[in-house]
Formats: structure tokens, C-alpha cells, sequence
């Protein structure tokens, strides 16, 4: 394991100097020591994980954690407004604690002071309403506050602040700086005292760009003036991105204010941040409100109030996470035994971070297109000008950008981490993508809002794919992402070759390296896609009415549920193949158990959320939070029975023993609990600790399984921008998105035959039609004409229920899930981001438009299927006698 570590530093140092022979020699890992050995010692659980988005939370190491709990074992610590001995003792630790901070970033008490805060946002928040501005009035022209476009959502967030004091903000761009500095600086009266505010980042947090820290003395000075104005700037250096993976000296570069945020740097405790205040600054800034622990003295009946001293006690409101700010001295000492320090740091993940940009930037499609586009105002050339972040686009190889969002769920397959959007940068995203301000109007009122997964709108990109690098990150990890942008891009029948040189693909027109090398195997191009619901498994056919109950197995078998009679279905088999002719019902399964297996059924009641009893039930963990095949593949092994004459639900899995489940909450003895499904709270009740057993011995980890209350109406969302249907208020079971999910055997039909036809070494069948269709987890399927028909379709009329199409399930990861294994394959979802024209969607949500429930309503396999095309809804009424009793009312 060594040996090889030593191997990959070898390597990875002999890429640097053959990219670029002038470029000082970096440092790969830290010393003598194996990477590899720390990796395992401290970070065992990243086994089989490659975790790349340091940018947005640094992980923390085990003998960190370890530390940190034997310090709270062995010790008490008390309130440190408290005067007894645990209390000191706190007291006393919390102020070491700002000593380490301070000698951390090169200073000491004698210039800075921390104010401990719940991250950078708040410290950001607590200059915003403390900083001495002064408003515009009749005798001054008031304080400026002016922040560059590439910042943070929290930094661009302080302009409602000064808004309200009736203060100027303004945004500079970055290039509006770089070329005021090339202009004479504008006259300065020393006399004018009027304060203004600067803000910007050290690292972008959207592009890894590094901005000069020189600046910060430039401003001050007046040599640089981001707007030209009398009086006296001030320099806010937002520090958090750049501070997760480089040294800052403040003795060299003071700025007057400096927010921070733990977990960045060593990854626990999160919630915890600090602002570092300048002490020349310090006396300026103004406070209102007073908690507890920042009084010296005041009276309750009376406007009588003084304040601390101390900057940190005037503005730490009330008691401080003080049990957190121990946990960082262990954070600091880890890092350091570990690393040898943050310059160490700063080499190491400079160095990966190069050489996975110059592996991607040459990456070529057989054509000669560029497989990413790269958003960068770096060549990469040194940590000086950029961190360890790549900000991305996949493209095709016609030039057309592959959504975000695609990417993300391709990534997952791989058990790759990273994070795609804006990452709360929309300057920048705008600046790099070149989306201009009425586009994001337009984006918002076509429905996108920060963070969603719409990563598309008319072709055009709403964000990108960032990637990046902390202290414990690998070569291998670096390796691995580019094996995963080959694996789903480029198809090789041979080894793959490292790219050993840069093309230049960037956004921002620095000249291309020499010595391109091209790769050019075969392309597979890639499409977007959202997250979806469930996968399945192995099912069984029922034609269950209120008085009679037959039913057969169909693959994989399954043995009889007790006490209910079984006989053949003559339904049961190759149904799927359109036997029954077209648009009619073939098949219809329920999934009681949210993200289980399926339960196929030839008769079947409908309730006012869909199919009765269809996901009434999910399971949690232990802190309640919904499991789905995404975390707990081998949830589909679990296969649910519904007994409506017994009212029970018999669950079985291999290897356990069936266990019984009562299909109705006994009201005396039900506790009703919340979850969260799809970020809908829903009023649940635990359906006890005989289930709970049986499924955390399945497992392996407690789990829980609950079942939605009766009495509890969740309402389907409505979609921003539409109308629902009149007349429709649609109500949901524990479902993701809508009532019912359709799909057609034509569309199957056409993705089996791409799968089946696209492996070139004449290997047999990947999948059968049935298991092809079962990953889709479709209530309905039906037997169309055409592949795709269904999506052209506003209404379907199924016998007398009528049905509104709300749109296309936009597939995820989950259909890459053998429901007779657990075990994932990629080449299901490849296929169909493939051809389906860049969205992977399959199957149609669908939602009662009307429901009559006075008496029974059924829905039933060889029930004809009435389309409406979206053309022709208007007006349209389908006549009594065309309404199919074949749906029982």
C-alpha cells in the first residue's frame, strides 16, 4: 500500500514538471508518512467514496472526533458566565482557544480580536449592522458599501442592511478592478473621515480564482478605489473558501475585518464561526442589542446599559457554543500532527487540483471537441492565483452542454461527491456562463429557484459541476473523477491514457498549452435528469375484489401468503409483450412499502391518494429520516402482501420469517410521530417495535417502519407558474411527486431493444422486458402503439376514472438498481440518458380529475385506455357511452 502511494507521488510530481518544466516544484502528501495510511487510519469511512466537494464541508479525521471526546469525558466543563471551578475552567480554555485562532493566521491579541459567531454568514450579518455607516442626507453624500459581483450570496445579502440606513451599494465587477488599477489613483482629502466598506473574497468559492491579497493595503490606502468617492475605506476580506486550504498571514495583510468558518478547515464542529476585528476598528462599531454575558452594568427600569470592554464580549450575545470552541483546539492540533501545517496543505491540493484540470482540458471527443468546458481566470499555473477548485460543464460532442443535474446523478452511480448549481455565487455564475440578469427573471418565472435540479432552460446552462480538493484528498480520488467522466463520455476499447497536457478549454483566454495530446475513443453522449422515486423488485399478481381473493406468482416466485388461497392467473405472464392489444391496461402493481417491492395486482381498489394502499407505509432510520433505494438498495428485497380480507399486510424477505402488519392504526394505542417526504412534513404513526426489530436485523442498523395517519391529507404541490384543474384538489399517499405513475410497453420495448442491441462484443441479454419494466416502478402500464405516445397525452380516461397527465417522471440513479439483487448497474440509466434527447425522463405522472368514492371503484387489468392529445383538450367531454365498465363502480 505504501509502495504504491509512493508510486502515485511519483507520478503526479513527474506530471507537474512535464506540464510545465518552469513551475516550482510541488509537494504531493505530507512527508514520509503514507497518504494512503493516513487515509485509512483517519478517514476509513470514505472506503469506496470519492468525496470532492471540500469547497462546500472538509471532513473531519477520527483521532480528531477522538480527541475531542476523551477532552469531554475527563473533564467539566461549566457555563463560562458561571464563577465556579468548572466554569473557569471553560473560561479559561475558550480564551486559549482565541490565542490558537489568532497565532493560526500569524497575529496576535495586540492587533485582532475573535468574535465567535455560528459561521461566516452570521459574522458577515454582524458587520453589516455594526459597521458605523452613514446615510445619505442633505450635508453628506453618505457611506458607500461596495462588494466584487464574485462573492457569496452572504456577502452580496449585507446591501438589504444598508438599504435600510439609506446607504449606497454598488457591485464591482473583478475585471472593473484589475483596470482601475492601471488608472491614477483619484484625489483623496486625508480630512474626510467618512466611512465606506469593501468587501471581497481571497478565494472565489464558484472558480477557486485567487484574488490579491495586496488589495486589502491598496484600498485602505486609497491607491485603489473600487468607486471614486471622498472618505475613508475599510476592508472586509471574506477569508472562508481560501482558509479551508491555505495559510493567511494577517501580520502581512490586515484586513479590518476577516469572517471565517470552522468546518472548512477541519470539518467539525459546523455551526461555528468567528469574526476577526481589527482592534484600530474595533471601537467604531455600533451594537443595540444586548444579550446576556456583553452588560457590565444595566437596569430593568431604566435606559441605563453599559458594555463590556472587549469587542468579543460586547458582541457574543448570551452564552457561546462553548463546548464547540473546545472542540476546535483538537481540530487545530489534529490538522497540524497530521499535515504539518496549512503551507503543506496548500501544496498538496494545488498539486491535484493541476493535474486533474490539464487531464480534463484535454480531453477531446473523436471530432476534436472538448469534452468539459472549464470556468476558470487561471491557467492553473500556481496556488498564488488558484485554489483547489474545477468549476465545469460536460459538453457533447456537438458543443451542447450536458445539464448539471445529470451529471450529479451519473456522478452518484459512481459513488462520487460533488455539487452542481451556483453554488450561492450568482455573480459569478453569470460572469462564466454568460447569463445575463433578465435570463435569471425569466429562469425564476420558468420555475427555477436556487438549488433545485432545472439545469436547462432552452438549451442554455442555469449552472455547473464544481470539484474540489481537500487535505486527506488522493491521487487516486482524482483519478477515479477522471475515470468517471471517460466511463460515461468516452468509450475505449483499449487503456485509456492520461492526458499529459492542457488544451485550452477555460472561459477566460489564457493561451493553450503545447503539446496537446488528443483522446479520441468512441462518444457516448449524455442527457439531464432529475430525481424520481423508487426501484422494484420481484412482485406478485393479485385479482383481489372484496370477496374473493386469487392470485399466482410471477418471477422471481414467492412462497403463498398465510391463509389466503392462491390459484393461477391467466393474466399473470407475458402480458407485458402487448397480448392484450393496444392502449389497454397490461399490468398494475402498489409498492405499500415505500421503496419495496412491488405488489402486482389484476383488480384492484382506488382510493382519493391512488391505488389503495399504495406507499401508505415507508421506512426510517433511527432518526426517522425516510430510507429509499439510494442509501438502502436492498430495500427492494423486501416484498410487501396486502390481505384486504384479513386486513393485514405479510412482509417477507430471504432468510427472515414473515411478519404481519395490521393495514389500520388502532386509535387507542397510536402514536402519531412527523417525517418529511420530499420536504412535505407528513403525520405518521410507528407501526411498533416487532416490525422495527425484524427490519433492523434485515439490515443490519435500527430502522423503524411507519405508516401514514388516516386522518392526516397531504395535498399534491402545484407546479410554479400552472393552474391545477379546477375542480381538483389531489391528495397524496407518502409518493414523491403525484397518484399514479404510467408507463408504456412500446417505450420498454424501444429501451430494451438499445440495451440489448448496444454491447458490440455480442454479449447475451442484459435485461428481460419484465425486469426492464419493473426498475420503473409504474403503477399502470399499458400496451401503446407507439414508443412515447403517452407524452403526448393531456388526459387518459382508464374505463370511468379520468386521469390528468401532469408531465414526465424525470428519472434518477434508482433505475440502475437490480431488484432481484440490490446490486447497481449504470448501464440503464446510460442508455436512457442517451436516447432521450437529454432529459432522462420515462413513464407520465398522472392524478385523478374527478372521484365519485360513494360507492367502490376498481381499476383492472384489460381496461381500455382513452387518450387526449394536448392539442385537442379544449372542450373536449368524453360521452357516457364511451366510458368502459370495466372499471367497477
Amino acid at each position: 500500500m505504501a509502495g504504491a502511494a509512493a508510486e502515485s507521488g511519483r507520478e503526479l510530481r513527474a506530471f507537474v514538471r512535464s506540464w510545465d518544466p518552469s513551475a516550482p516544484r510541488l509537494a504531493y502528501g505530507y512527508g514520509p508518512g503514507s497518504l494512503s495510511e493516513l487515509r485509512a487510519r483517519e478517514f476509513g469511512r470514505l472506503a469506496g467514496t470519492v468525496y470532492l466537494d471540500h469547497a462546500g464541508a472538509t471532513l473531519f479525521s477520527q483521532s480528531q472526533l477522538e480527541s475531542f471526546t476523551s477532552d469531554l469525558m475527563e473533564n467539566i466543563y461549566g457555563n463560562p458566565h458561571s464563577q465556579n471551578i468548572s466554569s473557569k475552567l471553560t473560561h479559561d480554555t475558550v480564551e486559549q482557544v482565541r490565542y490558537r485562532i489568532l497565532a493560526h493566521f500569524h497575529t496576535t491579541a495586540e492587533d485582532y480580536s475573535v468574535i465567535f459567531t455560528a459561521g461566516s454568514t452570521a459574522a458577515l450579518k454582524l458587520v453589516a449592522e455594526a459597521f458605523p455607516w452613514v446615510p445619505q442626507g442633505p450635508e453628506s453624500r453618505g457611506s458607500w458599501f461596495c462588494y466584487l459581483t464574485d462573492s457569496h450570496t452572504s456577502v452580496v445579502g449585507m446591501r438589504n442592511v444598508t438599504m435600510a440606513m439609506n446607504v449606497m451599494s454598488t457591485p464591482v465587477r473583478p475585471e472593473d478592478l484589475w483596470s482601475a488599477k492601471e488608472r491614477p489613483a483619484s484625489a483623496n482629502d486625508p480630512d474626510c473621515k467618512l466611512p465606506h466598506l469593501f468587501c471581497y473574497p481571497a478565494q472565489s468559492n464558484f472558480s477557486g480564482a485567487r484574488y490579491p491579497l495586496s488589495w486589502i493595503e491598496e484600498i485602505k490606502s486609497g491607491w485603489l478605489c473600487p468607486v471614486s468617492t471622498l472618505g475613508k475605506w475599510f476592508v472586509l476580506l471574506d477569508a472562508a473558501s481560501y482558509v479551508s486550504t491555505s495559510p493567511l498571514d494577517l501580520s502581512a495583510h490586515q484586513a479590518d475585518f476577516v469572517p471565517i468558518s470552522f468546518y472548512k478547515i477541519f470539518g467539525f464542529p459546523t455551526g461555528l464561526g468567528a469574526l476577526l476585528v481589527h482592534n484600530r476598528v474595533a471601537p467604531l462599531l455600533r451594537k443595540t442589542y444586548f444579550g446576556g454575558g456583553t452588560a457590565s452594568a444595566y437596569l430593568a427600569g431604566e435606559d441605563f446599559y453599559i458594555p463590556r470592554p472587549s469587542v468579543a464580549q460586547r458582541f457574543e450575545d448570551g452564552t457561546i457554543s462553548f463546548l464547540d470552541v473546545i472542540a476546535l483546539k483538537h481540530g487545530f492540533d489534529t490538522l497540524e500532527r497530521l499535515t504539518g501545517g496549512m503551507e503543506n496543505i496548500k501544496q498538496h491540493t494545488f498539486t491535484l487540483a493541476q493535474y486533474t484540470y490539464a487531464a480534463l482540458s484535454s480531453l477531446r471527443y473523436p471530432n476534436g471537441a472538448p469534452v468539459v468546458r472549464i470556468y476558470s481566470d487561471s491557467d492553473f499555473s500556481s496556488p498564488e492565483v488558484q485554489g483547489p477548485v474545477i468549476n465545469f460543464n460536460v459538453l457533447d460532442d456537438k458543443g451542447n452542454i450536458i445539464g448539471y443535474s445529470q451529471v450529479d446523478k451519473m456522478a452518484s452511480l459512481y459513488n462520487i461527491h460533488l455539487r452542481t448549481g451556483c453554488f450561492c455565487n450568482t455573480g459569478a455564475c453569470q460572469r462564466h456562463l454568460g447569463i445575463s440578469s433578465e435570463m435569471v427573471r425569466k429562469h425564476f418565472q420558468a420555475g427555477h429557484v436556487c438549488g433545485d435540479n432545472m439545469d436547462l432552460i432552452n438549451g442554455k446552462p442555469t449552472g455547473s459541476v464544481r470539484i474540489s480538493f481537500g487535505y486527506m484528498s488522493t491521487l487516486d480520488d482524482a483519478q477515479a473523477f477522471l475515470r468517471f467522466i471517460r466511463d460515461t463520455c468516452l468509450h475505449s476499447s483499449g487503456g485509456w491514457p492520461v492526458p499529459q497536457a492542457c488544451a485550452d478549454t477555460r472561459e477566460a483566454g489564457a493561451p493553450p498549452a503545447e503539446g496537446q495530446a488528443d483522446v479520441t475513443p468512441a462518444v457516448m453522449r449524455r442527457r439531464s435528469l432529475s430525481p424520481q422515486e423508487d426501484s422494484l423488485t420481484g412482485s406478485n399478481v393479485w385479482n383481489n375484489s372484496l370477496t374473493a381473493v386469487n392470485a399466482a406468482p410471477v418471477a422471481p416466485p414467492v412462497c403463498d401468503v398465510t391463509r389466503i388461497q392462491q390459484t393461477p392467473s391467466e393474466k399473470a405472464a407475458g402480458v407485458l409483450e402487448g397480448a392484450l392489444g393496444a392502449n389497454v391496461v397490461t399490468n398494475l402493481y402498489l409498492y405499500p412499502i415505500k421503496s419495496c417491492a412491488a405488489f402486482e395486482v389484476t383488480r384492484w381498489p382506488v382510493g382519493n391518494q391512488g391505488l389503495l394502499y399504495d406507499r401508505s407505509w415507508m421506512v426510517v432510520n433511527h432518526n426517522g429520516v425516510c430510507l429509499s433505494q439510494k442509501q438502502e438498495p436492498r430495500l427492494c428485497l423486501i416484498q410487501p402482501f396486502i390481505d384486504l380480507q384479513q386486513r393485514i399486510m405479510v412482509i417477507k424477505a430471504k432468510g427472515m420469517e414473515p411478519i404481519e402488519v395490521p393495514l389500520e392504526e388502532n386509535s387507542e394505542r397510536v402514536q402519531i410521530c412527523q417525517s418529511k417526504v420530499c420536504a412535505d412534513r407528513v403525520n405518521t404513526y410507528d407501526c411498533g417495535e416487532k416490525i422495527s426489530s425484524w427490519l433492523s436485523t434485515f439490515f443490519g442498523h435500527p430502522c423503524h417502519l411507519i405508516k401514514q395517519s388516516s386522518d392526516f391529507q397531504r395535498n399534491a404541490k402545484k407546479k410554479h407558474g400552472e393552474d391545477q384543474p379546477s375542480g381538483t384538489t389531489a391528495t397524496l399517499s407518502l409518493v414523491n411527486e403525484a397518484q399514479y405513475l404510467l408507463i408504456n410497453t412500446s417505450s420498454i420495448l424501444e429501451l430494451h431493444q438499445h440495451l440489448n442491441t448496444s454491447d458490440e462484443n455480442g454479449k447475451e441479454e442484459l435485461f428481460s422486458v419484465k425486469d426492464l419494466s419493473l426498475r420503473f416502478r409504474a403503477n399502470i402500464i399499458i400496451s401503446g402503439k407507439r414508443a412515447f405516445e403517452e407524452e403526448k397525452w393531456d388526459e387518459i380516461s382508464i374505463g370511468s376514472l379520468r386521469f390528468q397527465v401532469l408531465g414526465p417522471c424525470h428519472r434518477c440513479q434508482m433505475i440502475c438498481i437490480d431488484q432481484k439483487t440490490g446490486q447497481r448497474n449504470q448501464h440503464v440509466f446510460q442508455k436512457l440518458s442517451e436516447t432521450r434527447e437529454r432529459k432522462v425522463n420515462f413513464g407520465m405522472y398522472l392524478m385523478h380529475t374527478s372521484l365519485d368514492l360513494s360507492s367502490s371503484c376498481f381499476l383492472s387489468v384489460g381496461s381500455q385506455v382513452l387518450p387526449v392529445l394536448k392539442e385537442n383538450v379544449e372542450g373536449h367531454n368524453l360521452p357516457a357511452s364511451e366510458k368502459h365498465q370495466d372499471v367497477t363502480s
